[in-house]
């Protein structure tokens, strides 16, 4: 584990002493090669669940990485996939709006990028068979979302400080997947209408959903790192530790009420 992520663990309170395995995972979408990251704790007995997570528009940079850990840690196996291809991260905003832009482009493509990993975490020996959840932060809130809409087998998603505009169609009525999302009611890229309007997108749905709004938090309220980029970047992005402790507590509720 590197320097960072020993740091965000630290921020986060979690230990990095769980017997983890890591490693990376590469596979072909559309003839590129996409790199993603596996975590799980092999003194667990298989099957278990498996969660995909979806990084922010910098890529699967080592804060992505350290949240697959977590949720290894938590007795999943967790699949960090990778939606830019060849392991892309981005430096620079203009670099990671270009990445995510281009990423998303072609919303069939988007998706199959997705299930690509989808299907390589289900495949896994530790997984065969168990129910699978998605994760995502910021882009990647934006993409589980999508994926829940789009009817894609998964048990549940939850998004964190993710848009919540639907990208194609609503989702549909009798859906029966569980949605989490967990928003910084400060975030000016998700306004007050664009919840409400997801409130009503879910209700007329009759989703089984939940949406935390958290007071005075902002874009990237989980990410440690947010509070560096804003003063680099002159970006309305924060760290907020007490949203970011409690919405990692309600995960973790409702990804074992998911699994049950």
């Amino acid at each position: 584990m590197n320097r960072y992520s020993i740091m965000v663990a630290a921020v986060l309170g979690f230990s990095t002493q769980a017997a983890l395995v890591t490693e990376s995972v590469g596979y072909q979408v559309d003839g590129q090669e996409f790199q993603g990251y596996l975590a799980f704790d092999d003194r667990l007995a298989s099957p278990l669940p498996g969660v995909l997570v979806v990084h922010e528009w910098w890529g699967l940079n080592d804060y992505i990485r350290r949240r697959a850990e977590m949720l290894a840690e938590l007795g999943y196996v967790a699949l960090a996939l990778d939606m830019y291809g060849d392991g892309r991260e981005a430096n620079h905003p203009s670099e990671a709006g270009e990445f995510a832009r281009a990423s998303l482009a072609s919303l069939p493509q988007a998706e199959r990028r997705f299930n690509v990993a989808r299907e390589q975490l289900a495949r896994h020996p530790r997984v065969a068979g168990s129910p699978m959840a998605a994760v995502g932060y910021c882009y990647g809130g934006g993409v589980v979302l999508h994926m829940a809409r789009s009817g894609a087998p998964l048990a549940a998603v939850a998004s964190f400080h993710g848009s919540l505009t639907p990208k194609a169609n609503p989702l549909p009525a009798g859906s029966n997947i569980r949605i989490a999302v967990f928003n910084g009611a400060a975030d000016p890229l998700v306004p007050a209408e664009q919840v409400a309007t997801f409130r009503q997108e879910m209700d007329a749905a009759g989703a089984d959903y939940v949406l935390v709004n958290y007071p005075g938090a902002l874009h990237a309220f989980t990410n440690p790192d947010a509070d560096r980029v804003a003063a680099e970047f002159k970006m309305p992005v924060g760290y907020d530790e007490a949203a970011d402790q409690d919405s990692w507590r309600q995960l973790q509720t409702f990804l074992k009420d998911s699994f049950e």
